[in-house]
């Protein structure tokens, strides 16, 4: 499933999605892999150091959860 490409569309293939929803763990892998960086983006956190400056990085238990959810609207999604 991982030599599906999603195209120059940027839109994920309709069989992925129709797998995914199956349960297909390639075709789940996929679409975490389409959503990585917008993933990363929304579990990006401002911190601070020892000396007051900051620091943008990726919180790792927010994207955690986010993957999470999304893995579990994945399996709870219906394809008409």
């Amino acid at each position: 499933m991982n030599s599906i490409r999603t195209g120059n569309t940027g839109l994920l293939p309709f069989p992925v999605i129709a797998a995914a929803s199956n349960g297909d763990i390639n075709a789940i892998n996929t679409v975490l892999k389409h959503y990585e960086g917008y993933i990363a983006a929304l579990s990006t956190r401002q911190l601070y150091d020892e000396s007051g400056n900051p620091h943008l990085c990726v919180d790792p238990e927010l994207r955690r959860r986010l993957e999470t959810k999304l893995i579990t609207k994945i399996l709870t999604f219906r394809v008409a």
